[in-house]
C-alpha cells in the first residue's frame, strides 16, 4: 500500500492565523496569494514528496485555473487538483481547457468538481438552479466532458445542458481525474456514476465509514470502483502537548461576538456536508476534541473543511491509518501557515509513514 497525499494552494492568501474560507469574513491573510509565493509552496510539497496540491474555487479567492496555471510553471512534478464550478462553464470549453492545461504541464492536472452548495453564491454568477438540480446538471457536464475526453464527438440534449457536434481537436493526455463530494443523495448518485475519486471531509472514522460504503454500494450498482479521499487541516508536532499548545492559539483570537456571529451564518447553510460539519461542534467553544486527535475548532470560526488532526507526529500516523484502515487512499491536508506547516507534516509525518511501508515518495519510487 502507498497512500497519496496532497498539499493545498492559499489562492485566497495566508497567514499564522486562521485564514477564513467560505463565510468566513475578513480574516488573516497577512500572506498575499502572489505567484511568487505561491510557487514557494508548491516548491515545498514537491520537495517534501506530495502528490498535488487542491487550489479552492468561489468568490473569496483567486480563480483556481489561471492561478495553478502560473505556479505550475515555478514547479516541476506537482499536480494541481483545480476547483471549479460547471455551473458557470460549459462542458466544452472545461474539456478544451483541461487538455490545453494536461499539454503545457505535461499531465499535472487534477479536476475537483465543486457543484456548490449556497445558492446566493451561485446566483453572483448566474446561476440559479436549486441545489440538486445543480447536481443533476454537474452529472451531464461530467458525462460530455468525458466523452469528448475519449475523442467522441458529442450531441447531447439533456435537462440542463445541451450541445450540438462538440469535438476537441486535440485530447488531454492523460485524461484528468475527476474529484466529487457532497452528502445529499443526489451527489452520491452523481459520484458513483461519474467520480474517479470521491472526497469527504473529516468527520470522526465512523461517519467516514458510512460514507464510503453508501458511495461503494451506488458504484457498485453502476458496475463501478471508486477511490475515496479525504479532506482534514493538521496541526503536528514534536509532542502532542506542543500541537494542543498551537490549536488553542489559532482560536484565541476569536472573541464570542466573532463566533456568535459565525454560528448564525453557518446555521444557514444549505450544504449538507456543511451541516454535518457544524453538528461536530454546534457553536460551541468547548469539547472540540470530537474524537482523539480529530478537533473541531477551524469549522467554528470559518466554513469548508472544518476539522484538524492534531497531536504528535506519531498519533498523526495513527489517525491517518484508521482512515486508511476504512479505506481511504488519499489524504488533502493544510496547516497555518501553508508554507512553514508542509515542511513539519513532510518532515515530521511523511517519513514516519514511509517507514512503515505506507507511502514512498512518488518521485522516487520508480528509481527505488
Amino acid at each position: 500500500m502507498s497512500l497519496t497525499f496532497h498539499w493545498f494552494i492559499p489562492t485566497n492568501g495566508d497567514s499564522r492565523h486562521l485564514v477564513g474560507g467560505p463565510a468566513a469574513g475578513a480574516f488573516a491573510r497577512d500572506r498575499p496569494a502572489s505567484i511568487p509565493y505561491l510557487g514557494m509552496i508548491a516548491r515545498a510539497a514537491e520537495d517534501m514528496g506530495f502528490t498535488g496540491a487542491l487550489s479552492p474555487t468561489g468568490p473569496w479567492c483567486e480563480d483556481a485555473w489561471l492561478t495553478t496555471a502560473m505556479v505550475a510553471q515555478h514547479s516541476e512534478r506537482l499536480k494541481f487538483l483545480v476547483a471549479f464550478r460547471p455551473g458557470i462553464i460549459s462542458p466544452m470549453l472545461a474539456a478544451q481547457m483541461a487538455s490545453t492545461y494536461q499539454r503545457h504541464t505535461q499531465g499535472r492536472l487534477l479536476l475537483n468538481v465543486v457543484t456548490g452548495g449556497e445558492s446566493h453564491e451561485q446566483r453572483a454568477y448566474g446561476d440559479f438552479l436549486g441545489k440538486d438540480d445543480r447536481y443533476r446538471r454537474s452529472g451531464e457536464f461530467l458525462e460530455i466532458a468525458k466523452r469528448l475526453w475519449q475523442g467522441e464527438a458529442v450531441t447531447f440534449q439533456g435537462e440542463h445542458i445541451q450541445v450540438e457536434n462538440a469535438e476537441l481537436a486535440r485530447l488531454p493526455d492523460p485524461v484528468p481525474d475527476v474529484y466529487f463530494g457532497g452528502s445529499s443523495p443526489v451527489a452520491g448518485e452523481i459520484a458513483a456514476r461519474h467520480a474517479d475519486v470521491y472526497l469527504t471531509w473529516g468527520e470522526p472514522p465512523h461517519q467516514v465509514a458510512e460514507k464510503i460504503n453508501w458511495v461503494k454500494g451506488l458504484a457498485e450498482k453502476e458496475g463501478r470502483t471508486l477511490r475515496f479521499g479525504i479532506r482534514l487541516h493538521c496541526i503536528t508536532r514534536d509532542t502532542s502537548a506542543q500541537a494542543w499548545a498551537e490549536a488553542d492559539r489559532l482560536l484565541s483570537g476569536f472573541d464570542e461576538e466573532t463566533l456568535r456571529e459565525m454560528r448564525e451564518g453557518l446555521r444557514q447553510t444549505e450544504s449538507l456536508g456543511q451541516q454535518r460539519m457544524f453538528a461536530l461542534h454546534n457553536g460551541n467553544r468547548e469539547g472540540l476534541e470530537i474524537y482523539p486527535n480529530l478537533w473541531a475548532g477551524i469549522g467554528l470560526v470559518r466554513g469548508g473543511a472544518g476539522t484538524a488532526l492534531v497531536g504528535s507526529h506519531d498519533e498523526v500516523v495513527d489517525r491517518i491509518k484508521e482512515y486508511a484502515a476504512l479505506g481511504i487512499d488519499e489524504f488533502i491536508f493544510s496547516g497555518f501557515p501553508l508554507l512553514e506547516e508542509v515542511y513539519t507534516f513532510g518532515e515530521g509525518v511523511l517519513p514516519r509513514l514511509a517507514a512503515q511501508g505506507l507511502w514512498q515518495n512518488p518521485y522516487t519510487k520508480a528509481t527505488a
